[in-house]
């Protein structure tokens, strides 16, 4: 398989990438905001926005687009970064394979989509479904589209993702900041399963996928454990985010169906991730200063 990859430095692209790689798929582009030119990408790409200045050279498969600004809290202070990465970045790419001729296209939403809870954040990623189901009855572009719970694991993803900055915020003895009360749950998945239901996904057409590890759990619980692993750190409580979810349930009955199982649990994953940030923290936290 010949593939487009966008979001490849993140934490979801880079395992991702991997694995189709090492299963023998070739990446024809690699697109990132974060990237500079390598041997491995040397398209002078920086920006999603400027994929339209490049011809292709050889047939693409499929295109899978990760990329996207998913910070909910920095969207709802400022909603123009929804419409310029979320919105006008799905329709470019969606240009792009139609102009190209590319047959399918992976589109990772969101899992918040299907709280009760709605924000500019969310409206950005419905829109991108039905973009991609737009242009499948209009193009015959074909479509699967993931929708990932809070996804984690031992790689240095500058997205700063929850249980990142609770680790590093552990070590570092500050406090772990829950925005809600002992209730707030979220469905965690360790980033080897999430490949893993991505994979199984992928091979789909036209459907829409909820991948978790099937294992809601209190924000509480997961501050707990890795303070115990840190032997610092202190959680504190604080008020629901606007438009935050408290609580997030769902179905991958049809992922299990395709034969997935989650593997890793949420005290196996965190554990494995504390030791990774602890091995590498003053890498990390050099990088965090550099941004």
């Amino acid at each position: 398989m010949k593939f487009i990859l966008t979001g490849n430095r993140g934490l979801i692209g880079h395992f991702l990438l991997e694995r189709l790689k090492a299963r023998g798929d070739k990446p024809l582009l690699l697109i990132d905001k974060r990237e500079t030119p390598s041997l491995e990408n040397p398209a002078p790409i920086t920006d999603i926005a400027n994929i339209e200045n490049h011809s292709l050279s050889q047939p693409v498969d499929v295109f899978i687009h990760l990329a996207s600004f998913c910070k909910i809290n920095k969207i709802v202070e400022n909603p123009d970064l929804a419409l310029q990465n979320n919105v006008i970045g799905m329709h470019k790419v969606m240009e792009f394979c139609r102009k190209n001729k590319i047959p399918k296209v992976v589109f990772t939403s969101s899992s918040r989509i299907l709280s009760k809870e709605k924000n500019p954040y969310t409206a950005s990623k419905i829109y991108g479904e039905e973009l991609v189901k737009g242009y499948s009855d209009a193009y015959g572009i074909e479509y699967v589209i993931i929708r990932p719970s809070t996804v984690y694991g031992p790689f240095n993803d500058l997205t700063k993702r929850l249980i990142d900055i609770y680790i590093l915020n552990a070590l570092q003895g500050k406090e772990l900041k829950i925005f809600g009360d002992e209730n707030k749950t979220l469905d965690f998945t360790y980033i080897d399963d999430f490949v893993d239901a991505m994979l199984l996904a992928m091979d789909q057409k036209n459907k829409a996928f909820d991948i978790s590890g099937e294992q809601p759990t209190k924000v509480s619980y997961v501050a707990d454990l890795i303070t115990k692993l840190a032997g610092q750190g202190k959680k504190e409580f604080y008020p629901p985010e606007t438009a935050q979810p408290q609580e997030v349930a769902l179905d991958i009955s049809p992922l299990k169906a395709l034969g997935y199982q989650p593997k890793v649990s949420i005290e196996e994953g965190v554990k494995r991730t504390f030791d990774w940030y602890k091995e590498h923290l003053d890498e990390v936290l050099k990088s965090r200063s550099e941004t």
